[in-house]
């Protein structure tokens, strides 16, 4: 058993994977419920919420290949990983899009 925290596998790269497909169903579902609450009336806050989903989606997209190559980096050299600003933004995205929906389902029904 080897002392070695770097692992020839393909690990990281579906890490990457997994953190774009985060990026882009937090993207384009933000923007298509910010969308479908403008055309039905719902008020700003509905498309501002969703919207920043969309916006904390498209910061992760972007990062993506920045936090590629440092957990690679990382890796190589042993250093510790520090993930927490992604994390961060991934929560508040997922945060926006599931308080949106449930409040545009109740505003919905009634």
């Amino acid at each position: 058993m080897s002392s070695e925290i770097w692992d020839p596998g393909l690990q990281s790269e579906r890490t990457r994977l997994a953190w774009v497909r985060t990026a882009v169903a937090l993207s384009t579902g933000g923007l298509a419920a910010a969308g479908l609450s403008a055309r039905t009336g719902l008020g700003p806050v509905f498309v501002a919420g969703f919207a920043l989903a969309a916006l904390c989606g498209g910061i992760l997209l972007v990062r993506t290949s920045a936090r590629f190559r440092a957990v690679q980096l990382a890796l190589h050299r042993g250093d510790p990983l520090d993930g927490r600003l992604d994390a961060m933004l991934a929560w508040i995205g997922t945060l926006c899009v599931v308080v949106g929906a449930a409040c545009f389902v109740v505003v919905s029904t009634f």
